[in-house]
């Protein structure tokens, strides 16, 4: 039953998604919390792991969910169930693209989820900010913890780095380094 409920999750999750991945993760959360699958804390930590790691960000998070929730067979499952509807979607664009490609109708649609996929990617960006700066609570209090400033003070190098157009495996490499570091820091702190 697992795998039909990974398939059919992910399956939805894929057919109603524009945007990218990043606009996928608001959806994902809220099914891997509805299901009981992670937490989202693990969400987040796997955020940051699918970044580091090669290939897309959505295939790389229901792989994960569907490992952790049903082993391999649960991972194939989720996988397939979150590319399908792209790859189905894809198909029929392909096939039918010269026939409509001038219409108002499918002019208008792309025009009005464009910001919706905008809004989603500001929905994950707000929902892993939270949970990265404020795990607990948002207070006074977590604002003067190490776990704080370590995080704001790696963000806002990595934003300027981003600025600056330094290779993103700099910035992966580097935030993974500091990041460990600031671990260390915080054990001893």
């Amino acid at each position: 039953m697992i795998y039909l409920e990974l398939f059919l999750t992910f399956f939805k999750i894929g057919l109603f998604t524009f945007g990218g991945g990043y606009a996928m993760l608001p959806f994902i959360q809220e099914e891997v919390k509805l299901h009981g699958w992670l937490t989202d804390a693990e969400v987040i930590n796997f955020v940051a792991v699918s970044e580091s790691t090669p290939g897309p960000f959505a295939i790389n998070i229901s792989t994960y969910v569907g490992i952790e929730t049903g082993g391999i067979l649960g991972a194939i499952c989720a996988t397939l169930g979150a590319t399908l509807p792209s790859f189905i979607v894809i198909l029929l664009v392909a096939r039918f693209y010269e026939k409509f490609k001038n219409s108002k109708i499918v002019s208008g649609c792309m025009t009005g989820l464009k910001p919706a996929a905008i809004g989603l990617i500001g929905t994950a960006v707000l929902t892993i900010g939270k949970t990265v700066f404020f795990p607990t609570a948002v207070s006074l209090a977590s604002v003067m913890t190490f776990g704080f400033v370590s995080s704001l003070v790696i963000f806002a190098l990595m934003f300027v780095l981003t600025m600056k157009r330094t290779h993103p495996i700099i910035i992966i490499a580097l935030s993974a380094a500091l990041g460990i570091a600031a671990g260390f820091i915080g054990e001893a702190v």
